[in-house]
């Protein structure tokens, strides 16, 4: 029986290995510190276990993006654990992503914060979790006016997503709300760069930012065309707005 529970644990510490992964695995993008420690291998099999998902792990590197990042807490997400005198944190970059969810609930759940701490590296000390201490919100200073970028956000934006209450029924049913994306870790870093993520290179310009639209491959849509200080606006707006509730229990008419 322990020769059969070891190579199934073998088996499942093969996701270290870089491979093309299918629709129910997890890319995982992990600081090189959490690998090198060990913690990762540690953890992988148990999670693995317990839902049903392989992993495949990269070593974190700038621009990752995709599954889960396990990274310093200073680069966002939600605190997870420390050691090594460096706090973590775990960020799903795909709301939509069902492994990338799981995960996230087993590794700030009990069992995982448990699992965390039951890790003993060859040298030096462990890891702790950090999921259930109360940490206060960062305040978000921003300089633009919220007024004009509720403005803009209807006009340049609001063809696409929902923005509130006055295009509620106007959005494409594929495209995240405001309130959506504002629920998530890193809302503020989407914002910013929302111009390099796709769809929106293809029709978006921040002027004296981005280059010019090819001639040969002109936008499949009208242009969206902003400058920093209509960004900086829309953010304000959006910061104003209440993230939704993802975990609400569904509401029955009678």
């Amino acid at each position: 029986m322990k020769q059969m529970i070891s190579a199934v644990i073998g088996l499942l510490m093969l996701g270290l290995a870089p491979a093309r992964a299918d629709h129910r695995d997890l890319a995982l993008f992990a600081a090189p510190v959490l690998i090198e420690s060990g913690l990762i291998r540690f953890m992988l099999p148990r999670f693995s276990l317990k839902a049903g998902v392989g992993v495949h792990v990269e070593p974190l590197t700038p621009g990752a993006s995709g599954g889960v990042l396990l990274h310093r807490a200073d680069n966002g997400g939600r605190l997870a654990f420390r050691g090594q005198g460096q706090e973590f944190a775990v960020l799903q970059s795909d709301p939509d992503d069902a492994a990338a969810r799981k995960f996230t609930a087993w590794l700030l759940s009990d069992i995982g914060q448990r699992t965390i701490a039951q890790f003993t590296p060859d040298s030096g000390a462990g890891y702790v979790g950090a999921a259930n201490e109360q940490v206060a919100a960062p305040v978000v200073v921003l300089s633009g006016s919220a007024a004009n970028g509720e403005k803009l956000s209807y006009s340049k934006c609001g063809r696409c997503h929902v923005i509130g209450a006055r295009n509620r029924l106007k959005g494409i049913g594929s495209t995240p709300s405001f309130a959506l994306l504002r629920s998530l870790d890193d809302w503020l870093v989407r914002f910013n760069e929302f111009y390099v993520r796709n769809p929106h290179p293809s029709f978006s310009q921040v002027i004296g930012v981005t280059p010019p639209f090819d001639p040969g491959r002109p936008p499949p849509i009208s242009p969206l065309r902003l400058s920093m200080q209509d960004l900086d606006d829309i953010i304000a707006y959006t910061n104003t707005i209440e993230p939704a509730d993802l975990g609400a229990p569904l509401v029955v008419h009678q």
